[in-house]
């Protein structure tokens, strides 16, 4: 059965054209070729990769961070009631009003303390500050340190000018050291990412970013046993420029600096705009799409390829868009730009509104309320 499988799954028709196959890939004359074996150096990689980001994270993004002055808010931790955490833990973290009074009556609590006690036990769940801003300083590092090995790998390659060399010579592309590495390194972090990605923090886009990260390593094998190096290498790089400018606009972000962040933010836009919507789609995919049907006849792997690469375009719409998004926030009156797929923290004061409108008690000018006017009460809670 096993034995099937893998000859069905190698079977060349399947990876290669007509005429062509495994044995093409064998190096002779002292030229090297990829093979599939050689992905198995990435879970070492992979593994290395998580390692080093715990000494990162406990050591030199620390460091930044302190550098750059990121607060994060003392948080009010709730006191311990069995009720209301396992009720919290199964059946809802935001419960309505009439499960509010139910376990108003379980408890001997008020209202008030219920929506209080649940609002201050989500907000302990939500990463803080300072991790987000470890994350954000990981990747900032790995991407801007990828982009320049890639840059430095490709700058004298003619197909990095002439996106049809990459087919020249198809498949007997001699493979070198610099592209088995910047391949090695790469599809090893994205597995990093993708081991880790349960304890990372997640955002709004957490089912997009798996699709991502799911299609990225399938591209990246793919391309490898099959010999698309010098397409993959370019598709990496076209990623790889734009990714460590959201990473940076983020970390400032998380530190506060308001300007740094938005100047930051307009240029990824820019760069993604560019890269993820015109090269790639006009040029890369136009290269792996349109031209290589006038070297060969299509087959199975020529129509996987290009599919992830459509994958990987509609995310590259899906995120365009929560850009556009943010940049509304830089007409006047908006100072800072927030991440779209992040929840933000509740606070005490939006708590209070909820409750409000959850009990449909109007707020109106009355008599005296906690020893103070309504006039008085406002101003008060504005200084404090």
């Amino acid at each position: 059965m096993l034995s099937r499988l893998s000859e069905w799954f190698w079977n060349e028709r399947l990876w290669f054209p007509e005429g062509l196959g495994w044995a093409n890939l064998e190096g002779s004359d002292g030229l090297t070729y990829a093979k599939a074996a050689d992905l198995w150096v990435t879970l070492p990689i992979a593994l290395v990769f998580l390692i080093i980001r715990q000494i990162f994270e406990r050591t030199v993004a620390i460091q930044m961070a302190a550098a750059l002055g990121v607060k994060e808010k003392v948080r009010v931790r709730v006191e311990h009631n069995p009720t209301l955490e396992s009720f919290f833990r199964i059946s809802n973290k935001t419960p309505k009003q009439c499960e509010i009074e139910r376990l108003g009556k379980k408890t001997g609590y008020s209202d008030r303390q219920i929506h209080r006690w649940f609002r201050r036990r989500r907000n302990q769940e939500r990463p803080n500050k300072l991790k987000k801003f470890k994350e954000a300083s990981w990747r900032f590092t790995f991407y801007l340190l990828a982009f320049i090995a890639g840059l430095a790998a490709l700058i004298d390659k003619p197909w990095l000018y002439k996106m049809e060399e990459m087919w020249t010579g198809f498949p007997m592309l001699t493979l070198l050291p610099s592209q088995f590495w910047y391949y090695m390194i790469e599809l090893g972090f994205y597995m990093s990412l993708l081991f880790s990605v349960a304890s990372d923090v997640k955002r709004k886009d957490f089912k997009e970013q798996i699709v991502h990260h799911v299609a990225t390593i399938l591209l990246i094998s793919f391309s490898w046993c099959v010999n698309y190096i010098r397409a993959g290498t370019l598709i990496m790089l076209v990623h790889d420029a734009s990714d460590y400018l959201l990473e940076s606009a983020k970390m400032f972000n998380y530190a506060g600096w308001r300007k740094a962040c938005n100047y930051i933010f307009i240029l990824f836009a820019v760069v993604f705009m560019i890269t993820r919507l015109v090269i790639f789609p006009f040029w890369i995919l136009h290269c792996t799409w349109v031209y290589p049907v006038t070297v060969y006849p299509p087959f199975f792997g020529y129509y996987f390829f290009n599919g992830l690469l459509f994958v990987l375009q509609c995310l590259h719409i899906f995120w365009a868009v929560l850009i556009l998004r943010m940049a509304v926030k830089f007409l006047p009156g908006n100072n800072i730009v927030e991440d779209e797929r992040s929840d933000r923290e509740e606070t005490d004061s939006e708590d209070d509104v909820k409750e409000q409108e959850d009990r449909k008690v109007p707020m109106k000018n009355g008599p005296v309320q906690n020893g103070h006017s309504p006039l008085n009460n406002n101003h008060h809670r504005k200084t404090e």
